[in-house]
């Protein structure tokens, strides 16, 4: 089967111990769950960013991710008004000068494990 185009989503949050942070995450890996049946949070990321001021600051970020259901190409405006909620949800969250949320195509392959061990029985 060839390779469906799809949108991968991501939004990368700060890492601090604060309560809020901790409930933002766990409300976006919520979300992604229920919306798309799952996520990936990758935790204690180091990044860097220039400040409003144009100073260099180091921060420590979650990375949370999914793939969603979405064309890229052909639902690019319900893909991009949804990234921009999510980002609406961020900064009303916290109060952080810079948060990143970003959608763009990621290509999944259309077999299943069922349908590769079918294929591969097939072809012996």
């Amino acid at each position: 089967m060839p390779l469906s185009a799809k949108a991968r989503l991501e939004i990368y949050l700060p890492d601090l111990p604060s309560l809020l942070c901790q409930e933002l995450l766990e409300a976006f890996r919520g979300e992604f769950t229920y919306t798309f049946g799952g996520c990936t949070v990758v935790s204690g990321l180091h990044g860097s960013y220039q400040s409003r001021l144009g100073i260099p600051i180091e921060d420590r970020v979650n990375l949370i991710f999914t793939d969603t259901p979405f064309v890229f190409d052909t639902e690019i405006e319900k893909i991009s008004r949804y990234a921009d909620a999510l980002r609406e949800i961020a900064f009303a969250a916290l109060d952080e000068e810079a948060i990143l949320v970003v959608a763009f195509k990621v290509y999944h392959s259309g077999y299943s494990r069922r349908q590769l061990s079918t294929t591969s029985q097939r072809e012996s």
